[in-house]
């Protein structure tokens, strides 16, 4: 039996609202294994594998953000408290803003100043915690003026996250174009070989999303627009073993 190893980058997908793969979806991470007349996975004739990989991006209609919130004082407790009362004014003030809950971590401490001689400063104890959520992009310029209007608020990062379907809508669409360009490459490895038949033995598939955070100078410019943020990425690695004979 001759066997043939070919690698294959297929260019990037920008194109979405394609209908899902009817009846045939992998995850993430899958293998298939068709059955033939020489049994599962084994061929009589030319072994070709193929490594296929496409990418493309999913459209998108919000964002999941991240804030800094900080709080000092002369005392420890007098910093926990500053920062549970600008806490409990952030809450409020993201409430008609954001699409489901918060997460927000337990708070840290540390200490700052401090010293003898001429160096010496006020000591300070300092208290931070984040507040991370989704907001819509309708909802996108009221947050980035309230992170900016509030005491202690600091704008972290935003990460645009797909809209409804298109992730599945764009992995469906990822996977049936590799394996149309895997049948393409098997069908042409045949004719230059003179053989006639190609057979699908085995489907290794692997994928992964790429998110892709926006900096901070950038997000808060009063001239940046949300629909060019850029947009959630996906991923396709396809290992493809046809039997050509």
């Amino acid at each position: 039996m001759a066997q043939i190893r070919i690698s294959h980058r297929v260019a990037r997908l920008r194109s979405l609202g394609l209908a899902a793969l009817a009846g045939f979806a992998l995850a993430p991470s899958a293998s298939l294994a068709f059955e033939g007349p020489a049994g599962p996975g084994r061929c009589g004739g030319t072994l070709l594998q193929l490594q296929v990989e496409q990418s493309g991006s999913a459209a998108f209609d919000r964002f999941r953000f991240d804030l800094g919130l900080e709080a000092e004082a002369p005392s420890k407790a007098g910093a926990m408290a500053l920062l549970n009362s600008r806490l409990t004014q952030l809450r409020t003030a993201l409430q008609p803003l954001v699409s489901g809950d918060l997460t927000i971590p337990a708070p840290t401490t540390y200490r700052s100043g401090g010293g003898t001689g001429l160096g010496a400063t006020p000591v300070r104890e300092h208290a931070s915690t984040s507040v991370g959520g989704v907001v819509r992009k309708a909802n996108y310029d009221a947050l980035i003026q309230l992170a900016g209007r509030l005491p202690g608020v600091s704008l972290r990062g935003f990460t645009a996250q797909a809209a409804g379907r298109s992730a599945s809508d764009l992995q469906a669409s990822l996977l049936r174009q590799a394996l149309a360009e895997g049948r393409r490459q098997a069908d042409l490895t045949a004719q230059a070989l003179g053989l006639q038949r190609v057979q699908l033995l085995r489907i290794d598939q692997r994928s992964g999303g790429t998110p892709r955070p926006m900096p901070y100078a950038r997000m808060a410019a009063a001239s940046f627009n949300p629909e060019e943020a850029p947009a959630p990425e996906r991923s396709l690695s396809l290992a493809l073993d046809y039997c050509l004979s």
